[in-house]
């Protein structure tokens, strides 16, 4: 993998990836960044909900679950000292369907990991990463 970052102005990026998508982004305001750009820690939290949030999906329809929607919430706890590292990740799965049943959305994330999320799987080798999920049944 290869990316590129190209300084805007001040505090602020444009990120380019192979396939020519781009993503602004920024330092924090109260580090004197702008705002008009993700920080990266930001998308690093996504990056990781985005990695998690496939697996599960993909598990859940490889187990033939009725999922009518999904939502990964990242949370995250930083250090007060620099670097602020993270110091714990709160992983939520938030499933909607039919007859959803808990033993598949467990497994898949389980599944996402221990074994398949690469993002996961080196964070969780300096992170405490915790995950609970919610299961919304509709009609």
């Amino acid at each position: 993998m290869q990316v590129a970052l190209d300084w805007k102005r001040g505090m602020s990026f444009s990120g380019k990836v192979t396939n020519g998508l781009t993503i602004d982004l920024a330092a924090e305001p109260e580090i004197g960044g702008t705002g008009d750009g993700f920080t990266p820690m930001q998308l690093f939290a996504l990056g990781l909900g985005g990695c998690t949030g496939i697996d599960v999906i993909s598990i859940l329809h490889k187990k033939r679950q009725e999922v009518t929607a999904f939502e990964v919430r990242v949370n995250t706890q930083r250090a007060e000292e620099h670097p602020r590292v993270w110091t714990q990740v709160l992983l939520e799965y938030i499933v909607s369907g039919k007859n959803i049943d808990a033993s598949a959305v467990e497994r898949a994330i389980q599944l996402s990991h221990d074994k398949y999320c690469p993002a996961q799987n080196m964070l969780k080798k300096t992170v405490r990463i915790e995950s609970r999920y919610e299961i919304k049944e509709t009609a």
